[in-house]
């Protein structure tokens, strides 16, 4: 996992994928989303925001689906992928049953990057 970016509250890391897929962190380990301090979750999201904005600007996708589990990894996080028809599970979850294979190609992801980081260090 690379980071994207981080301060003293969250950090921001790729999931390798097949389609744009993000995960924001807390820095503190909470179990729970109601545990964390309300500045947390005001960064959370505010992330979250400019993360979807970004992925819709870029990538275009027929949805973007946000996410927080945390049934193997107890830490509150969350997920925010770009999904496109031609991904191999749509509709489904990215980690639910494999629908197809993947003909979408995954395109112009450094520059998204890039464009992301400027953003949230602004």
């Amino acid at each position: 996992m690379s980071i994207v970016y981080e301060n003293e509250l969250i950090k921001i890391e790729v999931e390798e994928s097949e389609i744009p897929w993000l995960k924001v962190f807390t820095q503190k380990a909470y179990k729970e989303f109601s545990e964390t301090p309300s500045e947390v979750k005001l960064e959370i999201f505010k992330v979250l925001d400019i993360i979807e904005k970004e992925m819709l600007e870029t990538f275009n996708p027929t949805k973007i689906n946000i996410a927080s589990f945390g049934n193997y990894v107890p830490h509150v996080h969350w997920h925010i992928m770009a999904r496109f028809e031609e991904d191999s599970y749509f509709p489904e979850p990215m980690w639910g049953t494999k629908q197809r294979e993947c003909t979408y190609t995954l395109k112009g992801f450094d520059s998204f990057i890039e464009s992301l980081k400027l953003k949230l260090f602004k």
